[in-house]
């Protein structure tokens, strides 16, 4: 079963102009939904958004004659700090996170492997210059919906009165936070 490889289209909607082009974080954060636009990772798994990078999808470092590319909004990615390195200033074949549907040139498999659209030179390139297929971006995938699917059923327990629907529930909370727990002892073995 085929996933999408993500839900939120990211939009870059920040209007505002910054001499340093760091200063445009919270924004960026704001506008990726605070994940990694190259692989869909939530920065709350990296430690928050003091440990993501800003990419500039055009290295600016490329073009010394246009100085504009360095705080030029529209050329800013947040991306997680694995992937910003290996890009560095690589020009290769890139998807700008923001002006692409991902999900035409990417999905996942029912484990979270990210996996390339085979027509697409674009998601081909990146896929190995970015080491997306590395099990990390995997494993996050998981743990995220993972507690997403907690945050929702603690929703449901929050709401239901008390009672045997409620037991029930609270039964299969704790069923579901020892799966997790198995899971992260499991990924302490895998290492």
């Amino acid at each position: 079963m085929a996933n999408n490889f993500r839900n939120n289209h990211p939009v870059r909607t920040y209007t505002g102009t910054e001499t340093n082009y760091r200063k445009y974080k919270p924004h960026l954060a704001n506008d990726f939904f605070s994940r990694c636009g190259y692989t869909d990772c939530p920065d709350f798994w990296f430690g928050g958004k003091n440990n993501f990078h800003i990419d500039h999808f055009i290295p600016w470092k490329n073009y010394p004659k246009k100085p504009n590319l360095k705080t030029d909004y529209s050329n800013l990615v947040y991306a997680c700090s694995y992937v910003n390195i290996i890009k560095s200033n690589d020009e290769g074949a890139y998807i700008d996170p923001c002006n692409v549907d991902f999900n035409k040139h990417f999905f996942r498999d029912k484990t979270g492997k990210i996996i390339p659209n085979p027509k697409s030179k674009q998601a081909n390139y990146m896929y190995g210059k970015l080491k997306l297929f590395m099990r990390r971006y995997q494993i996050i995938w998981m743990l995220d919906n993972i507690y997403l699917k907690m945050k929702a059923l603690k929703k449901v327990i929050d709401a239901e009165p008390k009672g045997k629907r409620k037991d029930s529930l609270l039964i299969t909370q704790g069923e579901l936070g020892n799966l997790m727990i198995e899971y992260l002892e499991y990924l302490k073995v895998e290492q």
